[in-house]
């Protein structure tokens, strides 16, 4: 065969190729897609289905994400930075040119089922269309008709700022091609229906997965449905594993603890800060006693996974120990006392604290470099707080410090590097 027929049937043959894997590509794109193609007559709204959207916009933190700072509810423009850039949140009022107003019910239905906008455009994953996959077609009704009864608001959507490839239809394509298919909640019928319900609020619009699973090098999760933890991109917190009893595993605790801690953001076992906080203060604060008690029921069933500790060699290191044992007498003592215990209901207990102890470090650096602050709810208005030593201690005397909490009566984690301090400092100043 001459070289010029074997290259010419070498071009045909990756031409070929390359034609199957986008056809491949757009089919998986285009999966489960609901038909648009015919007018959707007006669907009536009641009051009491406006009032059940607004609850779920509540549970699904929505008006967070989707209003910039000092800007009006919902009508978009928030930043979400991303390691790929920055994502825009969009206007969710009705108002006709900026927002959702000349959507139909089945077009916000398929932005939330298949992560897809009215015009057909892909969105991007920083709008958790991997979760809420799993919500109802009810339940995206009632949240389009909650959306609807808002005031409109003229305010155009701020383009992303994202670098290329990132910033393309085709890279985002060949992403939903890779780690996300259309789904829906399938209830377990082994299981009671309040276990159910709790799975369904956890996976779905409470997109609890979101923060609590690690992410690849392309931002996918390895399951929209594993909770084993991962460090949030650019916050620079750590979502504890949700199924490990050294991190934030609650398989020992009582139901009523669970709740409490997603009700006031404080209970008997532990307190929430950081970025939990937040969700506690606009989210779950809101919602029924009886949704927080099926997602605590549906949370302490998980699986358990244990996790071997590392124990700390740096406190055996006598000037390491006896510094951070100095920093703590003059900065901790006072709330956590001597013996680290605490004071229930004021200051946390820092011995056999998970919060401590656990392998990441990451949320332990974030709390006494810029302190820590439960949220103000409605059962606990007046929380007590951790004021920040970002300019009182040096990265080596933090470190010290957090070796010496990580060793001390009784715990046994690994140490912590001054490397480490510096490194989420100068995260945090980017």
């Amino acid at each position: 065969m001459k070289p010029h027929t074997r290259l010419k049937r070498w071009s045909i043959g990756g031409l070929a190729v390359a034609m199957a894997l986008a056809a491949l590509v757009a089919w998986l794109n285009l999966r489960d897609e609901p038909d648009l193609s015919s007018p959707a007559a007006a669907a009536e709204t009641s009051p009491a289905q406006i009032q059940r959207g607004a609850y779920l916009a509540r549970a699904g933190n929505c008006m967070s994400c989707h209003t910039a700072r000092g800007g009006t509810p919902y009508a978009g423009g928030r930043g979400i930075d991303t390691p790929f850039g920055t994502v825009f949140s969009g206007n969710l009022t009705p108002d006709k040119n900026t927002g959702i107003g000349s959507w139909t019910a089945s077009e916000f239905w398929r932005a939330m089922h298949n992560g897809r906008s009215r015009d057909g455009r892909l969105l991007y994953p920083a709008f958790p269309y991997t979760n809420y996959t799993e919500v109802t077609r009810e339940d995206s009704d009632a949240l389009y008709a909650y959306l609807q009864s808002l005031p409109p608001a003229a305010q155009a959507n701020t383009a992303h700022t994202l670098r290329w490839p990132f910033s393309t239809q085709a890279a985002l394509a060949v992403w939903r091609a890779l780690y996300f298919s259309p789904g829906q909640f399938t209830p377990d019928t082994r299981r009671a229906t309040e276990w159910n319900r709790g799975a369904y609020l956890v996976r779905g619009l409470g997109h609890c997965s979101a923060c609590h699973s690690a992410r690849n090098a392309l931002g996918a999760s390895s399951t929209p449905l594993d909770l084993a933890g991962g460090l949030i991109p650019m916050q620079n917190w750590y979502a504890p594993s949700l199924t490990s009893v050294a991190e934030a595993g609650v398989a020992d605790w009582a139901p009523e603890h669970i709740a409490a801690l997603l009700k006031t953001g404080v209970s008997p076992r532990g307190s929430v800060l950081g970025p939990m906080a937040e969700v506690v203060l606009h989210s779950t604060q809101h919602m029924s006693d009886a949704d927080l008690s099926a997602m605590a029921i549906f949370l302490k069933s998980l699986p358990p996974t244990p996790t071997a500790l590392v124990k700390s060699t740096a406190t055996g290191n006598t000037a390491v120990a006896q510094a951070g044992g100095k920093l703590y007498e003059q900065h901790c003592v006072q709330c956590h006392g001597d013996q680290g215990r605490g004071i229930p209901g004021a200051y946390p207990p820092l011995a056999g604290n998970r919060a401590v102890t656990m392998d990441s470090t990451a949320n332990l650096v974030q709390v006494v470099l810029n302190g820590g602050y439960a949220p103000a709810t409605a059962g606990n208005p007046r929380p007590f707080g951790m004021p920040p030593l970002v300019l009182v201690l040096d990265d080596t005397e933090l470190a010290a410090l957090l070796t010496y909490l990580r060793g001390a009566w009784g715990n046994q984690a690994s140490a912590v590097t001054a490397a480490e301090v510096n490194r989420m400092r100068a995260a945090n100043n980017r």
